[in-house]
């Protein structure tokens, strides 16, 4: 059996390097990706809609992995080609080698947009 892990950080690397073909050896036939902008999207719109934005990503900083039966939970920096950094937590799971769904659930900016003790107000 492969290592969840191990198969959520292949996911990662693939998109940081712009490399589909690995991507989609990964992602299970009735892959699903869910975000707060995103409701369930299937893998021809998850390639339409989020896959072009692996071209603004340079790498991601780890801070946690956690493997819970099929889930990994991933906490992240990301950061852009144009030194842009934020940071994100994501529910991966996986089912029979693949990964069947991804769940996001966005973060914020680095350095944080708020004053250390502060707070933004919503707009």
């Amino acid at each position: 059996m492969s290592d969840p892990i191990d198969i959520a950080r292949r996911c990662y690397q693939a998109f940081a390097d712009g490399d589909r073909p690995a991507i989609e050896a990964l992602m299970a036939d009735d892959f699903h990706f869910t975000s707060p902008l995103d409701n369930g999207l299937d893998r021809m719109a998850y390639f339409k809609r989020c896959w072009p934005n692996n071209e603004l990503i340079a790498g991601f900083e780890f801070v946690r992995w956690m493997a819970d039966g099929p889930q990994v939970f991933v906490t992240y920096i990301g950061q852009s080609h144009s030194g842009k950094r934020f940071q994100n937590t994501e529910v991966l799971t996986i089912r029979d080698g693949k990964i069947s769904a991804v769940e996001v659930y966005f973060g914020w900016n680095i350095p944080h947009d708020a004053v250390p003790g502060g707070f933004i107000e919503p707009g």
